[in-house]
């Protein structure tokens, strides 16, 4: 709307011009080498008008045809750039779908049109790595990383090959070099801290992480902090007790609910003499996460105190979580080294049905020591070893007797979790419907017999009756094996590969396609 206004302005101002000089007419005469020119002010403006209007298009002209050659040759870059940009872009497109000869062909396409480019060594790069050449992908790797541009590109693909190969003395090294040259990639740091946690620099590590502080979430920065202060409080337990307790009090400030800080903390201020500290130390981990060796270390607070004393302490300490199956193993303790057989069986019964390792093993020592009862300790002993598994220290499939700060297999931070590992979860087998079904009729007619009784003969009827569900259960199983191994019917329409696609190089899976009829595809292959 402005601009429409100020050009109406503009078109009304020249008007007002034009009816000016009109309504005021005058002559103009010029005089030059022998020339008379004799004219009206109106015709000289126009006149004027025209030769500069004729002036500027010449001069545009002569612009034009002197940077032409400029011209020609920013659209020849141009045109270059664009079929650059499409054969990276095609070639990036065949190296996420893993076609390696689209990718090579458009690699090799880029490298003419444009070498030398980021983005052509990058897709080179990434081709290498597809074609699995190891050497031609840490070539180019190199060429990026030796440009200021593009340092920290190379030196990612650099620690990617390095690790690769597990050579981690050089993927340290690059990943040390690209933490320094750029301090905020996240992952430069997560690989130095990865790095010094594995070889137990925990100073070093806590230093990086203090100055990646600004890039973490507030609460990934403090519980990352305690789980490093926790791992230096553990190595200098035995050697540096005053400083090993600073870190585990830092850490439980931190995160307070990570088991292995509150009993370390909880332990070393309870040999300080401040019961009353740790006891809150302890009892707040515990009603996040119970754990038998928080219970311990509260279990174990006073130093000297007899077993009922401890009893009263722990049943003090599961009323923060009733009903937590911890909670019921760590009063079954206490009242077993109380001799409080009653209290420990009591507090066991409601687990007995799907008893757990612990469980069982609990209960053959609480066997022996109550009744002396041999038989019946061998019994939950022979349980234990098809029992359910307990809560163990667990990291990427990794099981530990005690908690670690990293994972062993990946090196991550903060990876031990307390719970059932999945590599050790034995489970019954399925019960189907028709088997329970069978199985029920079984234990019905077998309860209908008095015991010390011998089986009444059953009538013939009965009998025949009794040996068709027999000869059914035993077959439902074979019918769903059978069912099981039925092969797949082959599809309708056979997947086959197009012409023009060369398809996965050097492969041996899959079915042989069948050979096409004459004509149709026929004509097309030959």
């Amino acid at each position: 709307m402005i601009r429409v206004v100020s050009f109406l302005i503009v078109i009304g101002l020249l008007s007002l011009a034009v009816a000016w000089i009109a309504d005021r007419p005058g002559d103009v005469l010029i005089t030059w080498q022998g020339l008379r020119i004799e004219t009206s002010v109106l015709v000289l403006g126009a006149a004027i008008l025209v030769a500069v209007a004729a002036l500027l298009s010449l001069w545009s002209l002569f612009r034009a045809a002197w940077r032409s050659p400029a011209l020609f040759a920013n659209l020849r870059r141009h045109r270059r750039g664009v079929r650059a940009y499409e054969a990276i872009s095609n070639g990036l497109v065949a190296v996420g779908s893993g076609d390696i000869a689209a990718a090579r062909r458009h690699a090799a396409e880029v490298n003419r049109i444009a070498p030398g480019e980021p983005l052509a060594l990058l897709l080179t790069a990434q081709t290498a790595q597809l074609s699995g050449d190891r050497h031609a992908a840490d070539r180019t790797f190199r060429a990026l990383a030796s440009r200021p541009d593009t340092k920290t590109l190379g030196l990612h693909g650099l620690y990617v090959e390095a690790r690769r190969r597990d050579d981690h003395g050089s993927a340290r090294a690059y990943a040390e070099e690209a933490a320094r040259t750029a301090p905020a990639l996240s992952w430069a740091g997560r690989a130095v801290l990865e790095f010094r946690c594995a070889t137990g620099d925990w100073t070093g590590a806590l230093a990086l992480l203090e100055r990646s502080k600004d890039a973490l979430e507030k609460a990934v920065y403090r519980r990352q902090r305690a789980v490093l202060l926790t791992a230096r409080a553990l190595a200098l337990e035995e050697t540096d007790r005053d400083n090993a307790k600073a870190s585990a009090l830092e850490a439980v400030k931190l995160a307070p609910t990570l088991v292995p800080a509150a009993a370390l903390a909880g332990r070393m201020l309870a040999e300080g003499g401040d019961l009353r500290k740790a006891s809150r130390t302890v009892a707040k981990a515990w009603r996040a996460n119970p754990h038998p060796e928080l219970a311990q270390v509260y279990a174990e607070l006073r130093f000297g105190d007899a077993a009922r004393d401890r009893l009263n302490r722990i049943e003090a300490l599961v009323k923060k979580t009733p009903g937590h199956v911890e909670s019921a193993l760590a009063t079954a303790r206490a009242a077993l080294d109380a001799r409080e057989f009653s209290k420990a069986r009591a507090v066991l019964a409601p687990y007995l049905a799907a008893p757990t390792k612990r469980l069982a093993l609990l209960m053959a020592e609480l066997e022996r020591a109550d009744q002396n009862d041999e038989g019946r300790a061998r019994e939950w002993l022979a349980r234990a070893l098809h029992a359910a598994p307990d809560p163990q220290w667990t990291a990427d499939g990794h099981v530990s007797d005690r908690w670690l700060p990293v994972s062993p297999v990946t090196g991550r931070l903060d990876a031990f979790e307390w719970r059932v590992p999945l590599t050790g979860m034995i489970s019954a087998p399925a019960i189907e419907p028709e088997q329970a079904q069978t199985e029920a009729e079984a234990k019905a007619a077998h309860a209908e017999i008095p015991s010390g009784q011998s089986e009444p003969a059953p009538p013939p009827r009965a009998r025949e009756e009794r040996s068709a569900v027999a000869t059914a259960a035993l077959a439902a199983p074979a019918r769903r094996q059978a069912k099981r191994t039925t092969p797949k019917a082959d599809p309708v329409i056979p997947l086959v590969h197009a012409p023009d696609d060369p398809g996965p190089e050097d492969s041996d899976e899959g079915e042989p396609v069948p050979a096409p009829q004459n004509g149709g595809w026929r004509k097309i292959l030959d």
